[in-house]
């Protein structure tokens, strides 16, 4: 019965590191290793060949590259961690009472503020690729919610 137990056991191990072996000769390939190898990204210097490639921004998501964004969109996107934290000294969407000393300048200030930078806010927010027209869009989601 022993015998018949370690010619089992034996036959166990040596069926498992067969596939062990199997694994192993596939995870270490030539092409495998290569590819592990090479590197990450390449630097060209002048004189080298560099390859063509898309330079394009990507799509909007409506798929019309064209198509302005929403104000909603851009808030949500690029507005929302600060201003509905309040972060930084961010007026938060929907307090008036943050936005009464902005606004009693007019529409355009607040405009302007926006499109410039504010304080702790950088030109445009953190929306650098954002139009003026899209800027004023988002001024005027925000300023919807009071």
């Amino acid at each position: 019965m022993t015998n018949l137990k370690n010619v089992l056991v034996f036959i166990a191990s040596f069926t498992l590191a067969g596939f062990a072996g199997i694994a192993t000769a596939k995870h270490m390939s030539d092409h495998n290793i290569e590819e592990r190898l090479k590197p990450v990204h390449s630097v060209y210097v002048e004189g080298d060949e560099v390859p063509q490639v898309a330079n394009a921004a990507p799509a909007a998501a409506g798929g019309d590259s064209s198509a302005a964004r929403s104000g909603e969109q851009i808030y949500n996107t690029y507005c929302m961690a600060c201003h509905t934290t309040g972060a930084a000294g961010a007026p938060k969407i929907g307090v008036a009472a943050d936005w009464e000393a902005r606004t009693a300048n007019g529409i355009e200030s607040v405009y302007s503020n926006a499109i410039n930078g504010l304080n702790a806010m950088p030109p445009r927010g953190t929306c650098a690729d954002c139009s003026d027209d899209e800027i004023k869009a988002t001024v005027d989601y925000i300023l919807e919610s009071l």
